[in-house]
């Protein structure tokens, strides 16, 4: 994974932005080919997904910025066709609703829904300016104190074809596990962005928040973590530069735990707020 890119992409024009745009068949409903350069362990990443689906309803509704996305993921997506269809639920003057779901077939050639998500859109831009929070940025080291997957001794078992197109950069204090001795702390930071170096947008923060390894690996568990339910909440347009992101998890039990992340740019603002509820898989 490149430090940075000889030629920075540009927010519209980059793979990130190629890999989610989606192609209008008819009224709300939209083609697309899902990219393998998104794929964890087989399975298309669900950030990335959650950017799909929020490209398209940026289109189908009067408003373009996601204020909030609530996912419930319902089969593993693979790579290749798929189709998304949208309804507009209310559209307002400052904020409109909608719902989407993406499909695709079956060996029979049936459609089979892999997500579905209910999302409300405004204008980032209109908001006031008035802060008032007790939240702080993450702690994490400088760049060059921390480490990314160029690091690890080997690959990702399985596969892990996002890494490549992500520059993730991880606090070493939450990553115990990579070297077999996880803290049992469930805990993870890094510094976060694209690898071609284009700069944050609204949709690459519903990709952030589900692109770092989970907080079940530092809890001693092993394996794919895959979503049940994610919402993500965007608080304002993020700052050119390098993001932070932060997630914790403080409850794991029967076999599901939840993912409460942060995300904060470049301007110590906190941009992005996300949770969800994923599936560990427990020792037998």
């Amino acid at each position: 994974m490149p430090e940075a890119a000889s030629v920075q992409a540009t927010v519209g024009d980059s793979e990130f932005d190629r890999d989610t745009a989606v192609t209008r068949r008819g009224p709300g409903v939209y083609d697309i080919d899902l990219s393998a350069g998104w794929t964890i362990i087989g399975a298309v990443n669900g950030g990335y997904l959650l950017a799909v689906l929020g490209r398209a309803l940026a289109d189908a509704l009067p408003h373009g910025d996601p204020f909030t996305i609530s996912a419930h993921y319902l089969t593993a997506s693979q790579p290749g066709p798929a189709v998304v269809r949208t309804d507009v639920v209310r559209a307002g003057r400052t904020l409109s609703t909608g719902q989407a779901s993406l499909f695709q077939y079956d060996d029979a050639g049936r459609e089979v829904e892999r997500i579905r998500v209910l999302a409300s859109y405004g204008d980032l831009d209109a908001l006031p300016d008035d802060v008032r929070t007790t939240a702080t940025p993450p702690a994490i080291p400088p760049v060059e104190q921390c480490f990314g997957p160029q690091d690890a001794p080997g690959p990702v078992p399985g596969g892990s074809a996002i890494t490549d197109r992500l520059f993730l950069k991880l606090d070493p204090a939450t990553l115990g596990w990579a070297l077999g001795a996880p803290s049992g702390r469930g805990e993870m930071r890094s510094w976060f962005g694209l690898a071609d170096g284009r700069d944050a947008d609204p949709f690459s923060l519903l990709l952030a928040v589900d692109a770092l390894p989970p907080t079940a690996f530092e809890m001693g568990l092993e394996g794919w973590v895959p979503t049940v339910e994610l919402t993500v909440h965007v608080r304002c347009r993020p700052a050119p530069g390098p993001l932070r992101v932060a997630i914790t998890t403080r409850n794991l039990a029967g076999g599901f735990l939840e993912e409460d992340a942060e995300v904060w740019d470049s301007a110590d603002r906190l941009v992005a707020q996300s949770r969800q509820l994923a599936r560990a898989r427990l020792s037998d």
